[in-house]
């Protein structure tokens, strides 16, 4: 089984990440991992900290001579803030008068739950680790994920829909996403260059203002089989697993597959996704006209692109800060203020690939195991030679 996990603080010395199962015999693309790393820093409305680091994977253990070795792979991102907060953050007992507080709570953000929850007087570590710092972290495993997905002909991307007011109208092909990837500049990763203009001065707006901006993006899995989940088991089926990866970046407050969210509202007639069979190149000769169901029918993908839209609320740290309470003396006072971004749409997309990305490649191995990358192209060779035979 795939398994991961992360550690590391905001504002600690590093972020790592452990990465295990996957099969020996992955070719490791560093400088595609480093820009995977790149993309998420990348986007209008980021803060001063993506000034700061310049995020690029150490790997530690599980690969050599540029390959996996089936052994658990552990990667570090240094953080280059760390050296502005040694004094404020040791590992040892350090001088308390040094110590950052976190006076007051800031809504929509954990600091109050968080506090309550591990009976901390102020919110200073509940903020280090709930920082969308750590999706740094997740996105570099999740780019050895899309490695592992790509020798199987599958590409995980993502592009912004909405920011904002502003929502992009028309479908976007998988060709208009792609072409994104190539670009030198991100800015919103909008597809739709005038609705992305607009989206720019909607983030102008709440710069002026102090205020944050939320939005929605959509990943999309191009080339994914059919066959990956199943409907057997509750906590197996592929769109409930998605839905949980996604869900649990933060600031993420819905997720949705395909058309879910139109769907509630319109007639059986205008949602499902009618069968035809003709001759094709693809997987099956099975086709549909429309893919209102994003890929994914009874928690086992169908054949189609899966998309995944993640809806995104604003960031919760406010250079007009709210409402807030004193954690000392429970006074009302303005929430606390940390150094922040105003808009992360595009950052969030990039980290939701990777939650996508490993999602898909626990399934895959789960499907076609193997404990080298020949065990596991043979078996997914045999398994698209049955597709093609059905």
């Amino acid at each position: 089984m795939l398994r991961y996990f992360t550690a590391g603080e905001s504002h600690g010395e590093a972020l790592v990440a452990f990465l295990s199962g996957l099969p020996a015999g992955l070719k490791v693309d560093q400088p595609f991992i480093d820009r995977e790393l790149w993309r998420r820093q990348q986007g209008y409305g980021r803060g001063g900290r993506m000034k700061i680091e310049r995020d690029s994977a150490h790997i530690l253990s599980g690969v050599h001579h540029g390959k996996t070795i089936g052994s658990p792979i552990a990667v570090q991102l240094e953080n280059r803030d760390w050296k502005n907060w040694q004094e404020s953050l040791p590992v040892s007992e350090g001088d308390p008068a040094k110590h950052k507080r976190v006076a007051s709570p800031r809504p929509g953000h954990a600091d109050l739950a968080g506090a309550l929850k591990y009976n901390f007087s102020e919110a200073r570590y509940v903020l280090e680790r709930a920082s969308a710092r750590e999706s740094a972290a997740r996105v570099a495993i999740g780019a050895l994920a899309k490695l592992f997905l790509r020798e199987l002909g599958i590409e995980v991307l993502s592009h912004v829909i909405t920011t904002g007011s502003v929502t992009v109208q028309t479908e976007i092909s998988w060709d208009q996403i792609r072409s994104l990837y190539d670009h030198e500049e991100v800015l919103l990763n909008c597809a739709d260059p005038e609705a992305e203009q607009r989206m720019k001065e909607e983030v102008d707006k709440v710069l002026k203002t102090g205020d944050s901006l939320g939005g929605v993006f959509e990943v999309v899995a191009h080339q994914v089989p059919p066959g990956l989940g199943t409907y057997a088991q509750w906590d197996e089926r592929l769109d409930a697993l998605l839905a949980a990866a996604v869900m649990s970046l933060q600031a993420v407050k819905a997720v949705e597959i395909g058309s879910g969210v139109a769907a509630a509202f319109s007639p059986g007639s205008k949602v499902h996704d009618e069968i035809g069979y003709t001759s094709t190149s693809g997987f099956t000769a099975f086709s549909r006209a429309r893919n209102n169901a994003g890929g994914i029918e009874g928690g086992v993908s169908n054949g189609e692109e899966i998309r995944v839209r993640g809806y995104l609320k604003p960031i919760s740290t406010l250079r007009r800060p709210l409402q807030s309470v004193d954690f000392a003396t429970r006074e009302p006072v303005k929430a606390a203020y940390e150094r922040s971004d105003v808009c992360v749409v595009p950052a969030a997309g990039v980290a939701a690939e990777s939650m996508v990305a490993l999602t898909l490649a626990r399934c895959a191995l789960e499907k076609f195991g193997g404990d080298s990358m020949t065990e596991s192209l043979r078996n997914f060779e045999g398994y698209r030679q049955q597709l093609k035979n059905y």
